[in-house]
């Protein structure tokens, strides 16, 4: 199973302190008020028509009917799952969770287990009772099989038989990673024949993007998640980088040109998507030179919504560069090829801090929505200068998915064996090595952004 971001409900605390007693509610987004708490205030009158009170007796209030706020929209909650870990409580009535789910999001070790020290210095230390009942005393590797499988409940409502092998899940983009790190390779030329599995990087690209490496032994990287043992690939460490968005930014930037409503109407009378027609817009005004040395002067920084990796900076901002006053169609294309090649020069500038960290990477494994587009795949193989490996099933998060379930029906005797059966090499994508130089100079003019913008903020905030 794999599960993605669920929206969460949104609560409001309202705390009104009068002159008896303290008061708060919890209301929800629509006004509802769900719950109430009162707490008195003391008052003192050292002598007639004299009245006292504590400052500090006032923010007491305040903190005994928070907590009993809490206490009311909190201790009626018998377990406390993140999605995929319901999902598969939903299907098998197992309140074990995914080893991926717990250390990837919740700071459970996969050595130590649950850190009691962090939740008692957040406040949440009833998390800690009775054997971590609430958050997950039993902790499965991904693909271990749950309890009895589908309940005749869950057979039910799935249209499925009862017994059915049910596994333990994965958060989805790990889920796409196991779906595409493990295929086997022989026949098509790649470096990686014949190299660990260790050498891959699996690369999950749709609204936003995660880069998935694994090693033997732990690699701390900065600016990097991880390392996570056992996360995606059992017995391995996982590291994980990524662009907060890619596909989103490549909507916003064509989306918000001036040419955009021209685009739609001519890509329908093609019956093309909008970026379909922009990948052959560009081969036609592209001339004798390669498609990518077009944005020979436009320059873009990616991080319109901050960076997660390698800077780990939520402050950087995006940048254009080489704008000019026109804003026909070959603008908008170009714009639109200067975007796709900043979050691939975003993927090499968090390979090379994974290299740098220890980490041997000679393959880019993709997968997601903008995997199915060519010159996104193309420009990750140049500009990393890696071939690209793509799957022969393009929803590859089901695929990992389905891995687990296969491992967990017993019909596999382990994950790494189901990868190896189950992933499948669709085509390969090598970088054209002639054109190197062009986007070596491209990295160093990305890399000159950050930089100046970094000195720019430094001079605004000179005093």
């Amino acid at each position: 199973m794999s599960g993605g971001e669920q929206k969460p409900e949104r609560y409001y605390v309202g705390v009104d302190v009068g002159t008896g007693s303290v008061r708060a509610a919890l209301v929800d987004q629509s006004g509802v008020l769900l719950a109430f708490a009162d707490q008195p205030i003391k008052k003192w009158e050292p002598q007639f028509n004299h009245h006292e009170q504590s400052s500090e007796d006032i923010w007491a209030a305040c903190c005994v009917v928070t907590k009993n706020l809490r206490e009311t929209c909190w201790d009626k909650a018998g377990h406390f799952f993140d999605l995929p870990d319901f999902l598969s409580w939903k299907a098998t009535g197992v309140t074990a969770r995914s080893l991926c789910s717990l250390v990837c999001k919740w700071t459970y070790s996969a050595e130590r287990g649950w850190d009691d020290s962090f939740w008692k210095m957040i406040g949440l230390e009833d998390f800690v009772a009775d054997n971590y009942s609430k958050i997950g005393n039993q902790v499965l590797p991904p693909g271990a099989s749950l309890g009895n499988g589908l309940t005749p409940e869950a057979a039910r409502d799935l249209g499925l038989l009862p017994g059915i092998a049910v596994a333990a899940s994965l958060i989805d983009a790990h889920a796409g990673g196991l779906g595409v790190i493990g295929a086997d390779v022989k026949g098509h030329g790649l470096v990686c024949e014949g190299q660990p599995v260790t050498s891959r990087l699996a690369v999950i690209c749709g609204t936003s993007s995660c880069h998935m490496g694994i090693s033997k032994d732990p690699i701390f990287v900065p600016g990097v998640w991880g390392p996570y043992f056992s996360a995606m690939v059992p017995g391995f460490w996982l590291n994980e980088g990524g662009q907060s968005i890619t596909g989103k930014l490549i909507d916003h930037m064509v989306e918000g040109h001036a040419a955009f409503p021209e685009l739609q109407v001519k890509a329908t009378a093609r019956c093309q998507s909008v970026y379909a027609y922009l990948n052959s817009h560009l081969d036609l005004i592209k001339k004798a030179q390669p498609v990518g040395f077009l944005t020979v002067d436009l320059h873009v920084w990616p991080d319109f919504h901050g960076n997660r990796s390698p800077l780990a900076d939520l402050t950087l901002k995006g940048m254009v560069t080489g704008l000019k006053l026109s804003q026909d169609l070959d603008d908008l294309a170009i714009l639109y090829l200067a975007t796709v090649q900043a979050i691939a020069l975003g993927t090499r500038f968090i390979i090379e801090a994974m290299e740098a960290a220890g980490h041997s990477i000679s393959t880019l494994f993709l997968c997601g929505g903008l995997s199915k587009n060519p010159l996104f795949v193309q420009m990750h193989a140049d500009i990393t200068g890696m071939p690209v490996v793509l799957s022969q099933e393009v929803e590859s998060v089901l695929v990992g998915a389905a891995i687990l379930g296969a491992c967990a029906s017993g019909d596999f005797a382990s994950v790494q064996e189901a990868m190896a059966k189950m992933s499948k090499v669709g085509k390969v994508v090598f970088p054209r090595l002639q054109d190197k130089r062009y986007y070596d100079k491209k990295y160093q003019v990305f890399l000159k952004l950050v930089e100046h913008q970094k000195e720019y903020l430094a001079i605004m905030n000179d005093n």
